[in-house]
């Protein structure tokens, strides 16, 4: 088994960093679901980005790429199912190809769900949220963009997926 914070801590205190200052909120604004999940709207969020031609590798394997990273929150349209990618992201690429995008944009999933009526109705889009490694950006900048694109979307049930 991997120990994802104990290999964060160690390889980022290799680089010298002081150790990490972990986000807490005991005030979470979470609220229960107001009808069913059956009955609700699902958006998914996630940390994966687009492909951008020049930038160079980005599928399976491919070493981390800061060429391919965005500081923007950004949607796409759910379908064609959008080809996200992860090289922007420190992973542990020893253990991991990233080869299944499913991992990252579960969007066959969700769909399977809908079809056997396990879940509502999937909004139109794909919200694509950065991770700029800013505890401040990420509260002041991307949760708000988050927050109105769901409300835009009339969001019932927000799935983030983080990578």
């Amino acid at each position: 088994m991997l120990n994802y914070l104990d290999r964060s801590r160690q390889y980022y205190s290799e680089l010298g960093y002081p150790p990490y200052k972990w986000s807490q909120f005991t005030d979470v604004p979470f609220t229960r679901l107001k009808a069913p999940i059956v009955d609700s709207r699902i958006t998914l969020i996630s940390t994966a980005g687009p492909n951008i031609p020049t930038a160079g590798a980005q599928g399976p394997g491919a070493d981390y790429n800061a060429k391919a990273k965005f500081f923007k929150t950004f949607t796409l349209p759910k379908a064609p199912t959008p080809d996200l990618r992860i090289s922007h992201l420190s992973y542990d690429r020893k253990h991991c190809m990233a080869d299944d995008p499913r991992t990252w944009l579960p969007m066959q999933s969700l769909q399977s769900a809908k079809q056997k009526s396990l879940i509502g109705q999937i909004t139109g889009e794909v919200i694509c949220l950065p991770t700029n490694r800013s505890q401040r950006v990420t509260v002041q900048q991307d949760c708000p963009e988050v927050v109105a694109h769901c409300l835009r979307l009339k969001t019932d049930v927000a799935l983030l997926v983080p990578t």
